[in-house]
Protein backbone atom coordinates (compact mmCIF):
# COMPACT_ATOMS: atom_id res chain seq x y z
CA UNK A 1 0.00 0.00 0.00
CA UNK A 2 2.85 2.35 0.33
CA UNK A 3 4.13 3.14 -3.34
CA UNK A 4 0.13 3.50 -3.92
CA UNK A 5 -0.15 6.47 -1.17
CA UNK A 6 3.53 8.11 -2.95
CA UNK A 7 1.74 8.00 -6.42
CA UNK A 8 -1.14 9.59 -4.40
CA UNK A 9 0.89 12.21 -3.04
CA UNK A 10 2.82 12.92 -6.49
CA UNK A 11 -0.63 13.22 -7.91
CA UNK A 12 -2.15 15.75 -5.62
CA UNK A 13 1.59 17.67 -5.69
CA UNK A 14 1.40 18.13 -9.30
CA UNK A 15 -1.97 18.70 -9.46
CA UNK A 16 -1.69 22.00 -6.61
CA UNK A 17 1.33 22.59 -9.26
CA UNK A 18 -0.59 23.17 -11.93
CA UNK A 19 -3.02 25.05 -10.27
CA UNK A 20 -0.68 27.41 -8.94
CA UNK A 21 0.57 27.70 -12.42
CA UNK A 22 -3.58 28.59 -13.91
CA UNK A 23 -3.35 31.06 -10.88
CA UNK A 24 -0.25 33.00 -12.26
CA UNK A 25 -1.54 33.21 -15.94
CA UNK A 26 -4.87 34.35 -15.11
CA UNK A 27 -5.10 38.04 -14.73
CA UNK A 28 -5.61 39.46 -11.45
CA UNK A 29 -4.85 41.56 -8.79
CA UNK A 30 -1.65 40.73 -6.96
CA UNK A 31 -2.61 40.72 -4.13
CA UNK A 32 -5.50 38.82 -4.43
CA UNK A 33 -3.09 35.86 -6.68
CA UNK A 34 -0.67 36.08 -3.67
CA UNK A 35 -3.52 35.11 -1.32
CA UNK A 36 -4.72 32.50 -3.14
CA UNK A 37 -1.07 31.05 -3.70
CA UNK A 38 -0.65 31.20 0.15
CA UNK A 39 -4.19 29.58 1.00
CA UNK A 40 -3.19 26.93 -0.99
CA UNK A 41 0.14 26.55 0.06
CA UNK A 42 -0.98 26.26 3.89
CA UNK A 43 -3.68 24.14 3.13
CA UNK A 44 -1.20 21.48 1.18
CA UNK A 45 1.40 21.82 3.40
CA UNK A 46 -1.14 20.73 6.37
CA UNK A 47 -2.78 17.87 4.74
CA UNK A 48 0.97 16.17 3.76
CA UNK A 49 1.80 17.04 7.04
CA UNK A 50 -1.33 14.61 8.18
CA UNK A 51 -1.08 12.03 5.27
CA UNK A 52 2.52 11.78 6.40
CA UNK A 53 1.70 11.55 10.64
CA UNK A 54 -1.03 9.12 9.03
CA UNK A 55 1.23 6.47 8.24
CA UNK A 56 2.27 5.92 11.23
CA UNK A 57 0.28 3.27 14.08
CA UNK A 58 -0.76 5.71 15.90
CA UNK A 59 -2.25 8.38 13.44
CA UNK A 60 -5.30 9.46 13.01
CA UNK A 61 -5.38 7.56 9.24
CA UNK A 62 -5.02 9.26 5.73
CA UNK A 63 -8.49 11.09 5.48
CA UNK A 64 -9.79 11.58 8.55
CA UNK A 65 -9.45 11.33 12.48
CA UNK A 66 -10.62 8.08 14.13
CA UNK A 67 -12.75 8.27 16.68
CA UNK A 68 -11.94 5.76 19.58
Amino acid sequence: MFPGFLIEIIIVLVIVGLALWVIQQIPMDPTIARILRVVIIVFVAIWLLYALVGMLPEGGGFFGPRLR
